[in-house]
């Protein structure tokens, strides 16, 4: 007997009629997991232990005579048990190799890696983005992109470059936002953002007394870029489109659920949380994830480290029939590169 009792011939066949669901979309009927399977027997016997695994909670019928699917706990046993994982395409390491490059900014790591999970798994893909302890500025520049309209280059820690597009109280001029740009370089550099925020209220106040107005302007749009930077998304998501291609018609409600869920972060970010401290790949199907909303997809995630510090999460969130036996293995790489490119 094999995993959970199943006698080899129904852990084959329900094996089989997973594959097919996964990659046909529809129900499996008896017939076809016949010829599928190639087994000698006849078909009354494959009825019987399709009726069997149904009794036992890992096949449903969701029409009269429409064939079958596998329930959660049907593609938990697969998973778990039956699955085979493939090799991971060479042509896709060099993709994330090439992406995940050590010599980009760790930002620039990170937001990528949700777009290439997308892109390797056909799936939606999610990253959480890690809290720094501390962000000490290295330099802060000011571009004016229009009278209404600057962008604010922020370099902190070792080589963090992150960009902000700010609006402007009242315009200013090039040389006026240079000298801004100057003086908080020459004052602030090297201090915690943290710090840089409080000592820039203190500036404001002390311009506005002077009634120096075009100090105070440029000193509050550089408060403005350091409060965006503490406001920034706590996980990314990448490849909601390609969820959409995956659904069917009856499908699109739970799916504005599932887009309603990424907007409101806190259930997702309770179960990242508990991913970050697991070791390795994690994978919730169904209900299992603990939420009604992902009771139609499943959630594989791995946590990703700097050094040997764990940082956050990164995964994929599909279908409960997606294909196990690629995305397992291709969230594990993608979490190691990531880990290997931002600990150099």
């Amino acid at each position: 007997m094999s995993s959970d009792g199943l006698s080899p011939r129904a852990a084959s066949l329900l094996r089989t009629l997973v594959d097919m669901h996964i990659r046909e979309g529809q129900p499996v009927g008896s017939k076809a997991l016949h010829v599928e399977s190639g087994m000698s027997v006849s078909p009354a016997t494959i009825r019987s232990v399709m009726s069997n695994l149904e009794d036992r909670g890992f096949l449903s019928s969701p029409h009269i005579s429409a064939g079958r699917v596998p329930t959660s706990q049907g593609y938990r046993l697969f998973v778990d048990s039956l699955l085979q994982t493939s090799p991971i395409d060479e042509a896709a390491i060099q993709a994330l190799k090439h992406e995940l490059n050590p010599s980009r900014p760790s930002s620039d790591l990170i937001a990528s890696a949700s777009n290439l999970l997308t892109q390797v798994t056909s799936q939606a893909g999610i990253v959480t983005v890690p809290r720094p302890t501390a962000s000490q500025l290295r330099q802060i520049e000011f571009l004016p992109l229009s009278d209404s309209r600057v962008l604010v280059i922020l370099v902190v820690n070792e080589r963090e470059v992150q960009n902000r597009v700010i609006e402007l109280s009242r315009p200013l001029t090039e040389a006026q936002l240079k000298s801004a740009a100057d003086f908080i370089n020459q004052r602030y550099a090297g201090n915690d953002l943290a710090q840089v925020k409080e000592l820039l209220v203190t500036e404001m106040a002390e311009a506005r007394a002077r009634i120096d107005e075009q100090m105070e302007a440029a000193l509050q749009v550089a408060k403005d870029a350091m409060d965006f930077q503490d406001s920034q998304e706590e996980y990314v998501v990448a490849g909601e489109s390609r969820l959409i291609q995956q659904a069917g018609a009856n499908d699109m409600d739970k799916l504005r659920e599932l887009f309603d869920a990424f907007e409101r972060k806190r259930d997702l970010l309770e179960l990242l949380d508990r991913c970050s401290h697991a070791d390795g790949v994690q994978i919730f199907i169904g209900e299992e994830a603990g939420y009604e909303v992902l009771g139609d997809y499943s959630v594989i995630t791995a946590p990703y480290a700097q050094g040997t510090q764990p940082v956050g999460v990164l995964g994929v969130i599909g279908p409960t029939r997606m294909a196990y036996e690629q995305v397992i293995p291709l969230v594990d790489i993608t979490a190691r590169l990531l880990t290997a490119a931002l600990s150099r």
